[in-house]
């Protein structure tokens, strides 16, 4: 069970945030989730900077989100006891988030000009996203409701993020490129004894990683392959018949496009996951993604 904690802050004297419609929209993604059973949701609104420290005690997430204003090198907006605005710089979150870096794995923060925080945080999380530039409502709830369908739906933070900004631009707002990454330095990757492949003579084949699955479902979005009126055409194109698909009404580009190739990758329809190369192919002719689908499609054998 992981537990995402929401902190919410909109202070007297500044721009009223639709924050109760961000928190809604991500509890309600949650809850459709495939794997909604893995998470906690946990929010607090008007939040001031002891109201932290004290979540941190009691509620020990392993997300925490911040929403709401950001000035940049000055820090995030929180609240003070009267609801008029408290500034914390991102030494000082800093500090609060090393204390607890066992156990938080991710930091969102959706606020303006937040990425300078998320770089501080960062030396002790290994997961931070913040905002290089201002962000808009709009932006930032696509943003957080794409994420978290992704992290829902059994995806790393970094394909989270990958989609959130797909979200952004799927809604028509050019501000997909603002969510940037921040990963702790020398993040290391430990696999069990369990997980480690058994020795053998011949190397084991290729699979597809993540990357690639990543790849596939951001071109299968970017094509219009995706769209609610393509859908059944691509499903007879590639070979799977469409009335098998409980997903195939989904009502985002993004959740179709992430189910459909989940679900081939699980049933491992490799042939199908070729056929979507190839379409994939007619749309993506020059470019970086020529050698990407060049790459997938040698480990599919097609």
């Amino acid at each position: 069970m992981q537990t995402i904690l929401i902190l919410t802050a909109n202070p007297q004297g500044t721009s009223q945030l639709r924050l109760d419609q961000e928190v809604r929209d991500i509890e309600e993604g949650l809850q459709r989730a495939k794997n909604r059973e893995q998470f906690a949701l946990k929010s607090m609104f008007a939040v001031r900077p002891r109201d932290i420290q004290r979540a941190m005690l009691d509620i020990n997430p392993s997300i925490v989100h911040f929403s709401g204003h950001g000035t940049g090198e000055e820090g995030l907006v929180f609240e003070d006891e009267v609801g008029r605005a408290k500034l914390v710089d991102g030494e000082a979150l800093a500090g609060l988030f090393e204390l607890f870096a066992e156990q938080v794995e991710c930091v969102v923060l959706n606020g303006c000009y937040s990425e300078v925080q998320a770089e501080a945080i960062a030396q002790h999380i290994n997961y931070v996203i913040g905002m290089k530039q201002a962000i808009g409502d709009k932006a930032a709830i696509e943003f957080a409701v794409g994420f978290y369908d992704a992290l829902g739906a059994g995806r790393t933070v970094e394909f989270a993020h990958k989609l959130g900004c797909v979200a952004i631009r799927l809604a028509g707002v050019p501000e997909q490129l603002t969510p940037v990454l921040k990963k702790k330095p020398n993040i290391e990757k430990t696999v069990s004894i369990e997980e480690q492949p058994p020795v053998t003579n011949k190397p084991a084949p290729e699979e597809l990683n993540d990357s690639d699955r990543e790849i596939l479902t951001e071109l299968l979005i970017r094509s219009g392959r995706a769209e609610y009126s393509a859908r059944k055409a691509l499903c007879i194109r590639i070979g799977i018949e469409a009335n098998q698909l409980g997903f195939l009404t989904q009502s985002t580009d993004a959740d179709f496009a992430l189910e459909l190739i989940d679900y081939l990758h699980s049933t491992d329809d490799k042939q199908a996951l070729g056929k979507i190369c190839k379409e994939l192919e007619v749309v993506f002719k020059r470019g970086k993604y020529v050698a990407d689908l060049e790459s997938i499609k040698s480990k599919l054998k097609t």
